[in-house]
């Protein structure tokens, strides 16, 4: 496949609103944050294509949503300025979960409640948030925050 200017499907810099810091495209490396497509990814693949004698560098990066896991590609030129979302990972000692409604009571690190999260989409991490809570050991939740969403991605045992 050919990559002509038309493919250009990167979000510009200022679609990211206050929550992102701008990063220019030639200088994202793997495991950095990104917004593609209008989610925020963490770069898992990049790759640099030169084109011809007069077009640009082209880059390309490969991204795995920070909330569903789910893979998003995006090509642009690397002198493109996108956006980087500012990403946070807080972590909240897991109280209780809503069997009806899947909204789950948190603890953070000031012992005061949260009751505004429920459990993630990824049922991978439900499962093990269920299995570590049914058997009773005491559960810390993993929370992300970036682009305004914010929402469980993990779970582990507390510390002893």
């Amino acid at each position: 496949s050919t990559m002509s200017d038309a493919e250009d499907d990167f979000d510009a810099a200022d679609s990211g609103a206050a929550d992102c810091t701008p990063i220019e495209a030639g200088s994202v490396r793997k495991g950095n944050f990104l917004v593609i497509k209008g989610k925020p990814c963490k770069v898992v693949d990049t790759s640099k294509a030169k084109v011809g004698k007069h077009g640009a560098a082209k880059c390309s990066f490969t991204g795995v949503d920070l909330f569903t896991g789910k893979k998003l590609e995006c090509v642009c030129p690397a002198s493109a300025q996108l956006a980087q979302p500012i990403v946070d990972r807080t972590e909240f000692t897991l109280m209780d979960i809503d069997e009806d409604s899947n909204a789950v009571s948190l603890l953070d690190s000031n012992n005061e409640t949260r009751d505004d999260l429920n459990m993630p989409e990824d049922q991978d991490a439900v499962k093990k948030i269920r299995t570590l809570f049914d058997d009773g050991k005491e559960v810390v939740v993993i929370v992300l925050k970036a682009v305004g969403r914010e929402q469980i991605i993990d779970a582990k045992e507390a510390a002893k």
